[in-house]
């Protein structure tokens, strides 16, 4: 079952009676049976059903998976001394630490190494484009900053920006949050990207072999730019059409600068273009250039267009001079038009666009500014920290108010008219369905009104003859796993396929399309081995409650006064000894973080993080048990404080502290304090002979296992005055009452 043979006698200092090194007679042996013509060594495997007759057996076992070639392994240990994750060494009995790439000692044979993994972290799961959220997370805690910010853009080459506007599901799925609070994920991003925007070397990744062959994106939005990126590496000719006069689609035109500064936003575009990627500006398709010619010029079509249209209220008095939907606000402003909406202003709507719109009012000189929602605040689809920090800056808020009319005078806006709703049952979207109260009716006077209530796609470039499956939302029909719509060549993803979603979600189809292009230009078939269920074997099960518990660190934003008359960015963002302590709160789930240094590290190409377990069924002749011994729990005798007093150990523990390979290579010390001891007492028959545990019967080696020990113990701190309390001593073996005498003289 272990990763290498040798048992508990690897573990011990010395043997009995001899009390000669363990080491020095178990390693011979090792060698023998790992050279031996005769003998195959299976580790990793666990016995299930043993069926058949002597001289028959069939003995079928699952194997799991080391993660290691060992038909390559050169047992180095470079991988190891890159690994950034450090958990309990078993080996070690949870003395000291070890890596996540190990093995248990030098002399182990297999002398290979191993990578162990409970599974698939939380984070790593929840995370659209499925970063390895705590890899990245583990390289931070390490220092390892630069390592940290290439494993991201492994998955996402927008960092700067996911660092600031995601919605970060990871969080929402850390088991840190059931200790205190979640990893603060989308800050630490942010942490490492900041520290990449302003190095005078930034990280572009190498660009593969020219292909020549040419792809087209229309949007230069997340998802269009992320296709962009990962075909560029591969080594496509890329180029992107845009409409607007500026490059990030809703990221330039959608989001304001006190949440993403444009110079940010352009830095993290100019990787992409420093990939060869070529972006035209001002260019609409159908007006500026033909769909058709598209097709005819380019070997694959990526759409990424996003939603641009802003969806009506469908209330009377929308038409009038001062309703302003929260997507033409939010363009215009961020494209440097001055936009005045008067003094009072009522933004109707829950979600991002709504938080921005209503923020961005109370920058551009509105006084008294204000949200409608039609549900709680609990049902807001904006983020809780988005919504906090507009009460912040006192945007005041009515919740569970729907508007009725929009109220004018000479064709302007001057007030809107509510009615008051409540929570019924659920709807499709799973909150409450809102229910207007009869006779609730209000009114609010303001100057403008800015719904912000949806976004739809504008598919009008889109020719009728093109083919092009579109469905009853007016999005594309793409297939889930390869975003391949109904035309062979053409991919689309983000918003157009989705409906309006988040930024993470645009990057993930991006990269799925670019996988998908890359596959059908090299004459692949695009969906084979891509569907994965990534809550399968998800590493959540660890018992956390007695995790001590570690304050999140405070993100630092500028105070909600000083930010709310300007666009100066909100948050300040972490310095480095704030972003190591928060990274260094990671439970680390998973154990392997998959921040595949290790594999960067392997000269011998060993790594494989792909390996999978598997069942297998061998024949063999006879079989011997010799399955050890199991350790009992002295937890379940509380008495002795095992677990609650740190120099309260087991006496595999106690060997292992007396064993030079072990964690204080071979010096008697306290755990609490790393002290020589002066006096040691061991207690004999701690679950055995026992009803209450269950084990009436002596264990039968304790009394001379403890005889030994406190000779080692002596031999190692000269002055230990060691004593065993005991009921009888049972030396029933030749020389063993001279083996006590001994111990006593």
């Amino acid at each position: 079952r272990e990763i290498s043979i040798g048992g508990v006698m690897a573990q011990l200092d010395k043997t009995f009676p001899t009390n000669d090194c363990s080491a020095c007679i178990l390693s011979p042996k090792l060698v023998e049976v790992g050279r031996h013509p005769n003998v195959q060594i299976m580790t990793g495997r666990t016995v299930e059903a043993v069926e058949g007759e002597a001289g028959r057996f069939r003995v079928r076992m699952t194997k799991a998976p080391r993660y290691v070639n060992l038909e390559k392994c050169t047992g180095c240990g470079d991988c190891a001394n890159v690994c950034p994750v450090s958990v309990p060494s078993d080996f070690n009995e949870k003395l000291n630490t070890r890596k996540a790439v190990y093995r248990h000692f030098p002399q182990a044979i297999p002398s290979g190494f191993a990578i162990d993994k409970l599974g698939t972290s939380p984070c790593k799961a929840a995370c659209p484009t499925h970063i390895s959220v705590q890899g990245y997370v583990a390289l931070i805690a390490a220092g390892k900053f630069k390592e940290a910010l290439k494993l991201i853009k492994k998955d996402n080459p927008f960092p700067i920006v996911c660092g600031r506007v995601c919605n970060h599901p990871c969080e929402e799925a850390c088991k840190r949050a059931e200790v205190d609070e979640p990893i603060d994920i989308m800050h630490l991003k942010r942490f490492v990207a900041d520290l990449d925007l302003n190095d005078e070397t930034r990280f572009v990744p190498e660009v593969k072999e020219k292909k020549g062959k040419k792809v087209a994106v229309i949007g230069a939005g997340p998802a269009g730019l992320t296709a962009a990126y990962y075909l560029a590496i591969e080594g496509y000719d890329i180029d992107v059409f845009e409409a607007l006069p500026v490059a990030g689609g809703w990221l330039a035109v959608g989001i304001p600068e006190y949440r993403l500064p444009k110079d940010v936003l352009r830095a993290e575009i100019g990787v992409i273009e420093e990939l060869g990627v070529k972006i035209h500006l001002n260019t609409s398709i159908g007006k500026d250039i033909s769909f058709e010619k598209l097709r005819q010029d380019y070997d694959a079509l990526f759409i990424g267009c996003g939603t641009v249209l802003s969806s009506k209220l469908d209330v009377p008095g929308e038409e009038l001079q001062g309703v302003v939907h929260g997507v033409d606000y939010l363009r215009r402003v961020n494209l440097g038009e001055k936009v005045s909406l008067g003094k009072r202003v009522a933004v109707i709507g829950g979600g991002n666009v709504a938080m921005d719109a209503v923020r961005t009012a109370v920058r551009t000189g509105s006084q008294e500014v204000f949200i409608l929602y039609r549900r709680s605040r609990a049902e807001m689809p904006a983020s809780p920290e988005e919504i906090e920090e507009a009460l912040e800056e006192g945007i005041r808020m009515e919740f569970l108010a729907a508007p009725v009319r929009i109220l004018g005078e000479n064709g302007k806006v001057t007030g809107v008219e509510c009615i008051r709703m409540e929570l019924g049952e659920p709807d499709a979207s799973g909150r409450r369905r809102p229910v207007p109260v009869k006779g609730s009716e209000f009114t609010i006077a303001c100057d403008s009104i800015v719904p912000a209530i949806g976004q739809a796609a504008d598919l009008s470039f889109i020719p009728k003859e093109s083919g092009i499956a579109v469905n009853k939302w007016n999005t594309f029909d793409v297939d889930p796993v390869t975003f391949a719509t109904s035309v062979p060549g053409i991919f689309a993803g983000g918003d157009n396929v989705t409906g309006p979603a988040t930024v993470v979600k645009a990057v993930y189809a991006g990269k799925e399309a670019a996988v998908s292009i890359d596959r059908y230009l090299s004459g692949q078939e695009i969906r084979t081995g891509r569907e994965k269920d990534w809550k399968k074997d998800l590493a959540d099960k660890a018992d956390v409650s007695k995790v001590a518990k570690l304050p999140r660190v405070e993100y630092p934003l500028l105070e909600a006064e000083e930010r709310k008359n300007d666009f100066r960015e909100v948050g300040i963002g972490f310095g480095e000894e704030e972003a190591v302590r928060e990274a260094n709160r990671c439970l680390a789930c998973g154990i392997c973080s998959e921040c595949y240094q290790c594999v960067d590290a392997c000269l011998a190409n060993a790594i494989d993080h792909e390996m999978t377990g598997s069942e297998e069924t061998i024949e063999v002749g006879s079989i011997i048990a010799a399955p050890g011994f199991e350790v009992f729990d002295p937890r379940l005798r509380g008495e002795y404080g095992y677990g609650f007093y740190p120099n309260v150990v087991t006496a595999i523990q106690f060997e292992r502290i007396l064993s030079a390979s072990g964690p204080y290579f071979g010096h008697v010390q306290r755990i609490s304090d790393g002290k020589e001891p002066k006096k040691i007492a061991f207690i004999q028959c701690v679950g055995s002979r026992d009803t209450s545990c269950g084990n009436s019967w002596c264990s039968s080696v304790c009394c001379m296992y403890a005889t030994k020990e406190a000779i080692i113990a002596k031999e190692h701190a000269k002055g230990l005055e060691p004593t065993i309390f005991f009921m009888d001593i049972r030396a029933h073996g030749k020389d063993f009452d001279r083996f006590v005498n001994r111990a006593k003289g």
